[in-house]
């Protein structure tokens, strides 16, 4: 579940624009082959960032969060999504092969332990990594937190939100005939994966556009439909993620065994208006938590890209590098 929904003046607020110094496809087993890339110092502090969706890939605004200067910024797509391949494949993808990857990655690089950077799915996956490897983590910067639960879901595909948007609500159920509303993840689910293209596209530009519409507190509704290869892996792995209820082993691990985050310090960052990932599970984790630090910005949504999210990251980041 994530993003940016652009808005210009969240540019200022970013280090300037930067290239990789090494860009590489990593075999990660199973078929899947994923894009990894660094940027930055190559002898500066680790920092690895998880993208949003699941499904959506990174981009290259994410290596503006950073101090160039100070941090080895690791950035890479997820299995079946953006560069990596191949492309919108659900087959040997599941939570617990990312988090494989994930430290294949850090051996491959030759990393002890790095700061930990993600938003919406991003905050997720980093939770899970975190849990599964709490000696690896040297901090925990989480935006737009989402924690793989039930009641999230019900929130965003059950009405929740629609009740604040039920223009858009309306167009996002339409599309499913009446007898299967009542599980629309299911529903769509069914079409998604119905072996024909354009039916594919068709029901993953709506998937797509439903979220990517709420995702910041400036939008002015639908902006257009999303590119049809980047709408299809979207959608297609988003919605089998949510289907398997992100592959955790019961409804509210995350918070479950936040134990094992005892020391592991982290941030949070959250928009007060976050349609998408509702405050509520954000200062859920912050109260269980010990170690956790909350920072509410107070005019903002879910977007990484809107203006107070961002300054909110880039200050936490600054001031992690002081430490």
């Amino acid at each position: 579940m994530d993003h940016a929904a652009g808005q210009k003046s969240a540019a200022s607020y970013l280090y300037p624009r930067l290239d990789p110094f090494d860009q590489r496809m990593l075999a990660v087993g199973e078929g899947h082959s994923i894009y990894v890339e660094q940027c930055g110092n190559p002898d500066g502090a680790p920092v690895v960032v998880f993208h949003g969706g699941p499904g959506g890939g990174c981009s290259p605004s994410m290596r503006r969060y950073f101090d160039p200067d100070h941090y080895r910024i690791i950035l890479f797509d997820q299995r079946g999504c953006g560069r990596s391949r191949p492309h919108a494949s659900v087959e040997e993808n599941t939570t617990w092969h990312l988090v494989a990857d994930i430290e294949l990655i850090r051996r491959t690089l030759g990393i002890e332990h790095w700061v930990v950077f993600g938003g919406s799915w991003g905050a997720t996956l980093a939770l899970i990594y975190a849990e599964a490897h709490p000696e690896r983590v040297a901090h925990l910067m989480l935006r737009g937190v989402f924690l793989m639960t039930q009641a999230e879901l019900d929130w965003f595909y059950a009405g929740g939100a629609g009740r604040f948007w039920p223009d858009l609500w309306a167009k996002f159920v339409d599309l499913i005939p009446e007898g299967e509303r009542d599980d629309l993840i299911a529903a769509y689910h069914n079409r998604l994966f119905s072996g024909d293209l354009m039916t594919e596209i068709r029901y993953a530009r709506s998937w797509a556009g439903w979220e990517n519409t709420l995702a910041s507190i400036d939008n002015e509704g639908p902006a257009g439909e999303s590119p049809a290869e980047y709408a299809r892996a979207f959608a297609r792995l988003e919605n089998h993620y949510f289907t398997n209820r992100g592959f955790l082993d019961y409804d509210g691990q995350i918070l479950g065994e936040i134990g094992r985050l005892k020391n592991v310090p982290g941030t949070i960052v959250q928009g007060r208006y976050d349609m998408i990932c509702p405050p509520s599970s954000a200062y859920a984790l912050h109260k269980a938590w010990p170690l956790s630090k909350m920072v509410f910005v107070p005019r903002a949504g879910h977007a990484l890209s809107e203006p107070g999210i961002s300054a909110a990251l880039v200050r936490e980041m600054d001031r992690l590098k002081r430490r």
